[in-house]
């Protein structure tokens, strides 16, 4: 039999599709070029840094001299967390700036409301990460739970749905029930390191029933900033019977 062609190919469909709803720039709303998974414009993307080696072995901060090869940071060796590994996508500014887009579009996609941008902003994480995500091969994902009064407040949670994209790129089950967190906290932006990690202790639990025995489990956030809220969910994790947990986040600060 020979096979009928298709008078209208994936890629002139494409192309009209691009024409007729120009995609944008998820920073500036500039037009940009070619496939909607870019996602950036070349300038914003230029203005995205990238984590890059060398790293450190367990957190995934990059160290600021490109000379050496990956260790553990001082951090972690004075104060080893309970994840096996964490890596993220990109740095996040820890100064308000005009010149920084990925955190533009994480404001608004966390406090904006504008879901629509957990979508390419869960594929850039599971993409951009592929290498660390054929490495660590994890068998459960698990979001970083909001404490149900903030859920309410904002709607959604951002973990969850960056959490989603993740897991079907890569067909990896998803659980965003398997951690609840029992204790409202205040927000962290102004604590120190120290006072991070009291204020999240005892936050996480388990729930009754989540089949962890035995999981290696891939914990998912937005952006890491200390590591206090991650390292205490893996705390929960691991007690509840997991065997390893590994953090992936979209950003985090340097």
């Amino acid at each position: 039999m020979i096979p009928r062609r298709n008078p209208f190919p994936a890629d002139r469909f494409a192309r009209l599709i691009d024409w007729l709803y120009p995609p944008r720039c998820r920073a500036c709303r500039e037009r940009i070029r070619g496939s909607d998974s870019e996602y950036f414009c070349v300038p914003c993307r230029g203005r995205i840094r990238l984590i890059q080696p060398p790293l450190c072995t367990i957190c995934g901060r990059p160290f600021p001299d490109a000379s050496g090869g990956d260790h553990r940071c001082g951090a972690c060796l004075a104060r080893p967390p309970r994840f096996s590994r964490a890596r993220a996508w990109a740095c996040y500014p820890r100064e308000e700036t005009d010149r920084a887009p990925l955190r533009e579009v994480l404001h608004r996609f966390k406090y904006g409301r504008k879901i629509a941008l957990g979508k390419p902003l869960g594929r850039l994480m599971a993409l951009g990460c592929a290498g660390f995500l054929a490495q660590y091969a994890s068998d459960l994902i698990v979001p970083v739970p909001l404490h149900p009064r903030r859920l309410r407040w904002r709607g959604f949670n951002q973990s969850v749905v960056l959490a989603r994209q993740v897991s079907r790129v890569y067909a990896v089950p998803l659980d965003p029930f398997a951690l609840r967190r029992v204790k409202e906290t205040p927000p962290q932006t102004q604590l120190s390191e120290e006072e991070r990690r009291r204020n999240v202790r005892g936050a996480f639990a388990v729930r009754e029933g989540a089949e962890l025995e035995g999981r290696r489990v891939l914990l998912i956030d937005d952006v890491y900033t200390s590591g206090a809220t991650v390292n205490e969910c893996a705390r929960a994790l691991l007690r509840a019977g997991a065997e390893e947990v590994c953090v992936l986040t979209l950003a985090r600060t340097v």
